[in-house]
């Protein structure tokens, strides 16, 4: 048994990360008001987890990460970041049941316009899809609606694994992770945003899709060392690749810091690898390939930038964190500190 930690050192990601040039959306002050009004007038969250909301800043996520997209695409996709902020809000509090009909309620709302059960959750679906199905092309809304299906079905199974308190291993949290996540489908808002329709047999390339699940996999991998104290003091520790490494390596939590910026590392490198051994799809679809490829390289630097300008994750500490790269552990809370939806 390791002693308990009361902290824990950060991976330095941002150098690591330093091949990506980050950016920011001229659209995001305007927008993102008018996104948050727009998850307000709905009434869902108690007022800690309206605080949390707040905080959290899901908008300037958004600038980060979709600095090419105008006005329109922009404010929607905000909208989206905000409304998987509601699921994942509310199916962390439920077991593995209730959580499956939370997502259910999403999936139709997604899948069949105009549908509402006249739930918040439904009626704030159902606008993002009318926006969302105005312009996007029909290959990349398929897409969409398969990987909101697999987000669904893989959040129900993390409120299944918490429920009984099960941590898998490495390989299987992995695949797991990659669609509770939800980052294929913030991908999957790329076309959305930059007016392309890729054909499916870029994804299908063995090459993209290695450049594709890197790009991915560094997202995941540093937002869960970057959530780890916050999740750790709500009690959530079993959806983090921190804790899923602590025990399949058996090592303490610097070491499984460590070992995720160890591997950021080697994602990076097969990233750019595998950015300069793309194949040729034909002109037009190469052009729209590399608009992609630029697309994915603002969300890993931007999650980061966006994890320092934030109280969601490192509170009013985040310049401190940012520049020392030390994590204070904060004590668990217990059931009587918090409120239910």
């Amino acid at each position: 048994m390791y002693p308990t930690p009361t902290s824990y050192y950060l991976p330095d990601l941002l150098s690591l990360s330093q091949p990506f040039r980050g950016s920011t959306n001229p659209h995001y002050k305007k927008a993102a008001a008018e996104s948050r009004a727009w998850v307000n007038s709905y009434n869902v969250f108690t007022d800690r987890k309206r605080a949390f909301f707040i905080q959290g800043c899901n908008e300037l996520l958004v600038s980060h990460t979709y600095p090419h997209a105008g006005y329109e695409e922009f404010r929607t996709i905000c909208d989206f970041v905000n409304l998987l902020f509601v699921i994942d809000e509310v199916s962390d509090d439920q077991n593995g049941t209730d959580a499956r009909k939370t997502g259910e309620v999403y999936l139709k709302a997604m899948r069949y316009r105009g549908w509402t059960d006249r739930s918040p959750l439904a009626e704030m679906t159902g606008e993002f899809r009318e926006r969302l199905a105005r312009t996007s092309g029909p290959r990349s809304f398929r897409r969409f609606l398969k990987h909101s299906e697999d987000y669904i079905e893989c959040v129900a199974r993390e409120a299944e694994y918490r429920e009984r308190g099960e941590i898998l291993d490495v390989e299987s949290f992995q695949h797991l992770r990659r669609e509770n996540s939800a980052i294929r489908l913030c991908f999957g808002l790329f076309e959305y945003s930059l007016g392309i329709d890729l054909p499916d047999e870029v994804f299908e390339n063995p090459t993209f899709e290695r450049l594709y699940w890197a790009a991915a996999d560094m997202v995941c991998w540093a937002n869960d060392v970057y959530s780890y104290n916050m999740e750790q003091a709500k009690g959530h520790t079993g959806n983090n690749i921190v804790t899923v490494l602590m025990k399949a390596r058996d090592c303490d939590l610097q070491t499984a810091s460590d070992l995720i910026g160890a591997h950021y590392a080697e994602l990076m490198e097969h990233y750019l690898a595998d950015r300069e051994r793309l194949p040729s799809f034909g002109p037009q679809i190469d052009a729209d390939v590399r608009l992609y490829v630029r697309a994915m390289e603002n969300w890993p630097i931007g999650n980061l930038q966006w994890s320092f300008e934030t109280n969601r994750y490192f509170g009013p500490l985040h310049d401190e964190v940012r520049r020392t790269r030390l994590v204070m552990l904060t004590p668990r809370r217990h059931d009587s500190d918090t409120d239910s939806d």
